[in-house]
Formats: structure tokens, sequence, C-alpha cells
């Protein structure tokens, strides 16, 4: 629902702050059909961008059942994740898996956003 302003649409840190080049994700893959329009691009950083690769739906390990990821042209970041600290917790089964296919709570990630929190560039409060 919202343009990037340099943030990786998918963990919201910002591209100053990401140590490698953004990319630019196809939300649904050129390889399932996704085409290369706006609707259906998103800025993600490398790390996100990688762990994302093709997929377009991943297991919710609450339901075992599975959901389609996030798309931040659809949907809105808070109505899906909400920030615990430096954890970005999935509030919804389209949160949760794509928080866990993602690895958005891996060790180096929540110490990467917690230097970043300590520096006031990344945010503390939900989006």
């Amino acid at each position: 629902c919202a343009s990037s302003d340099g943030q990786c649409e998918y963990c919201l840190v910002h591209e100053d702050d990401g140590g490698f080049r953004y990319r630019i994700d196809h939300i649904v893959s050129r390889k399932h059909g996704g085409l290369t329009l706006f609707e259906n691009l998103a800025y993600a950083c490398t790390r996100c961008n990688i762990h994302k690769g093709s997929d377009v739906a991943a297991i919710d390990h609450l339901t075992g059942h599975p959901v389609r990821l996030f798309d931040p042209r659809v949907d809105r970041w808070s109505d899906h994740f909400a920030l615990s600290g430096s954890r970005i917790e999935g509030l919804t089964a389209v949160g949760r898996a794509t928080a866990r296919l993602l690895r958005l709570n891996t060790e180096d990630r929540l110490l990467e956003r917690d230097v970043l929190q300590s520096l006031d560039r990344y945010p503390v409060a939900p989006i």
C-alpha cells in the first residue's frame, strides 16, 4: 500500500543502513507469471530478497497451512506485523509465514535492528 521511501518493504531497514545495494523484488516472481509492473514490485534489502526468492507462499507454523506472503502493494505492514523491541512479530498467518520465510528474527538481524534503534535509525514503536 505504501512506497518504500528507501526502506526495505519487508524488514523496514533503510537502504542507507543495509550494507548492500537493495533490489527490486517481483512480489509474484516472473517464474510464476509475475509482470514487471509497479503493482508487482517491492523494494527489498538483499537479505529479504534472497530469502524470499521466487516464493509466493509459505507454511504458517501455527496452523500448518500454506498462506500467501506479505504483499506491500496491497497489504499494510502494521496489519500483519508489529515491532516488539527489535523483533518483527507476525500478527496474522501472512505475517507469521512471511517473517519466518524471510528469517526476519535471526540473531544477526535482531542485533542489526538493536543497533539501528539505538542510533534512531530504525522504528522503535509500531508502524
